[in-house]
C-alpha cells in the first residue's frame, strides 16, 4: 500500500510516496518541526495531517452490517506483531496428529453447499487456543483417542453468507456482531478412536438443530452422556467454553480484543509458513 504524504504551501506543495505508514507517521513529525519553525498557518498542513489517518482507516472496514472487519494483511501483521497472542496457527502444523473433516469445504453439512473453497485442507485458531487443543489432544491420546475438526476460523465473509441463506441467530451467527469463528477462537469437533477412527458416538451428528444436541439434553443412552461429558470436561479444564445448544462448539474466551478477520485461508497458509 503506497501512502501519499501531502504538505499544502502557500506558493505550491511538498508531496512525497511511501509504502510504509510508520514512515509516513515520521515524516509527518519532522516537517511539522519544519512548519513550526516557520510559523506556517494551519491550512498550510492540515490536508498534510489527514492523508495517514484516511490510509490507516481503510485497513479495518466497517461491514453493512456494523461490524469492523480486518482483511488487510498488513494490518493483522502489525496486530500480531503487537501481541503474539493475536498470531493464528494452522491446526495441523501444531496437533500433527489431529484429524479434519472440514465440512464448510464440501456439501456434508446443514446449508447443503461448500461455502470454503474446494480443497481447503488447513484450519486456524488464534495461539494460545491453539496451545489449549495442543493440550486436549495430548492427554485424550493417553487414552487412546484425539480429536477431528469439522470447523475452526471462518472468514467473516462466509458468516455473512451464512446469514443471508438462513437469517436465524439459532443456527448461524449475526454479522452485526462477528462470531467466535471469525476471531479465530471458537472450534467444532468430536472425539475419535485412535485405532479404528470412528468417532465417539454423541447422540447426533455436527450441525443438528435439535434439542437433542442441547448439552442439558439427557434422554439419551448412558454410553452417549459419557462421550460428551468426557469431551465437556476435557475442554472446560483447558480453558475452552462450551455453547449450551451444540455438544461441539467451544470457544477460547475473547480475553484480548481478537479482530473480527475476513482473510483468506490461502492468505493465511502464506503468513503462517514465513
Amino acid at each position: 500500500m503506497t501512502v501519499s504524504v501531502i504538505l499544502m504551501m502557500p506558493h505550491g506543495y511538498i508531496t512525497f510516496n511511501t509504502k510504509c505508514i510508520r514512515t509516513a507517521m515520521i515524516h509527518r513529525f519532522e516537517i511539522l518541526k519544519i512548519v513550526n519553525q516557520l510559523h506556517m498557518t494551519r491550512k498550510c498542513w492540515m490536508f498534510f495531517l489527514l492523508i495517514p489517518f484516511l490510509s490507516e482507516a481503510q485497513q479495518v472496514r466497517k461491514s453493512k452490517y456494523g461490524a469492523e472487519v480486518l482483511q488487510h494483511t498488513g494490518w493483522f501483521k502489525k496486530s500480531c506483531t503487537a501481541d503474539s497472542n493475536k498470531r493464528m496457527i494452522e491446526l495441523r502444523s501444531a496437533i500433527p496428529s489431529i484429524t479434519y473433516d472440514l465440512r464448510y469445504a464440501t456439501k456434508v453439512n446443514f446449508v447443503k453447499q461448500a461455502l470454503y473453497p474446494q480443497y481447503t485442507s488447513v484450519t486456524f485458531l488464534r495461539l494460545p487456543a491453539a496451545i489449549a487443543l495442543a493440550n486436549v489432544q495430548k492427554e485424550l491420546a493417553e487414552k487412546g483417542l484425539g480429536l477431528k475438526i469439522f470447523d475452526a476460523y471462518r472468514p467473516y465473509s462466509v458468516t455473512v453468507k451464512f446469514w443471508e441463506l438462513i437469517k436465524d441467530e439459532r443456527y448461524v451467527a449475526n454479522p452485526s456482531k462477528g462470531s467466535g469463528h471469525n476471531r479465530g477462537l471458537a472450534v467444532d469437533l468430536t472425539i475419535i478412536n485412535l485405532t479404528n477412527g470412528k468417532e465417539l458416538d454423541m447422540g447426533t451428528g455436527f450441525d443438528n438443530f435439535t434439542d437433542t444436541a442441547h448439552h442439558t439434553f439427557t434422554i439419551l443412552p448412558e454410553t452417549v452422556l459419557n462421550n460428551r461429558k468426557l469431551l465437556k470436561e476435557i475442554m472446560l479444564k483447558h480453558g475452552f467454553r462450551l455453547f449450551e445448544t451444540e455438544w461441539w462448539h467451544y470457544s477460547w474466551p475473547n480475553d484480548r480484543n481478537y479482530e473480527v478477520l475476513d482473510l483468506s485461508f490461502e492468505k493465511l497458509s502464506k503468513l503462517s509458513s514465513k
